[in-house]
């Protein structure tokens, strides 16, 4: 569902220990031939790991040309824009994974619950967002700046803005209970480059990562959920 113009900018982030990509994949865990649905899979940089550790993979991909170049990393590659009616999928899945897609929908809630009816009554979503009220946005917001960018919080592309409380209602509205929501910090390994990486670098990352977990509302860049069909009582 990524712009087809943005190919070459959706970044793998799955050398950073603390990234949203890195959370995902540690939450998943080994697949054992568990089948894993991937929404918004671009070009396949979570699939291409996902399939390496045994899940059966099923991806959705809005762009033609990312799909093309995602589909030798999983079982299935099905092309669809999820702002028009879902395409209906066989079977069910063990884990469903919505990575950097929901904030590009114009209506993420009904994509969420539509492809949610598609998980096992035993089965986990895990989910990655932006958070809007980090404080490299307050701070822009309080000098009257909200520039769009190429990337990051405020890309181009985003139709949807998330805060923690408004993630949380989300999921809740969609009658899924939280597990846990991780925050990770901004992508210093991305935005910093290669050549001034370092030990220094790293020791600030560390800082950072411990400031978004500590404070997630302030200092997370993004939230990664992951969150269960709700209990009946």
């Amino acid at each position: 569902m990524h712009d087809p113009g943005k190919t070459l900018t959706y970044q793998s982030k799955i050398r950073d220990p603390y990234s949203s990509h890195s959370v995902i994949l540690s939450q998943a865990g080994d697949g054992r031939g568990r089948k894993l649905l991937d929404v918004g899979a671009a070009q396949g940089v979570l699939a291409q790991q996902f399939t390496q550790r045994g899940f059966e993979v099923t991806c959705i991909e809005g762009s033609a040309e990312l799909a093309a170049l995602g589909k030798s990393h999983c079982h299935e590659m099905i092309v669809a824009d999820l702002d028009k009616p879902l395409p209906a999928l066989n079977g069910v899945f063990d884990i469903i994974v919505y990575g950097d897609i929901l904030e590009h929908l114009r209506n993420p809630l009904e994509v969420f619950k539509g492809f949610n009816r598609y998980l096992r009554p035993e089965g986990k979503v895990i989910v990655s967002v932006p958070n809007f009220a980090h404080l490299w946005v307050r701070l822009n917001l309080l000098f009257g700046r909200f520039d769009y960018a190429d990337r990051g919080i405020l890309d181009r592309t985003h139709l949807r803005f998330f805060t923690l409380r408004s993630f949380r209602n989300f999921l809740q509205e969609a009658g899924l209970e939280a597990k846990e929501i991780v925050a990770t910090p901004v992508p210093l390994l991305l935005v910093v480059p290669e050549r001034r990486h370092g030990w220094c670098l790293n020791l600030v990352h560390g800082v950072n990562a411990a400031l978004a977990r500590s404070w997630k509302t302030m200092f997370g860049y993004q939230f990664v959920a992951v969150v269960y069909p709700r209990k009946m009582s």
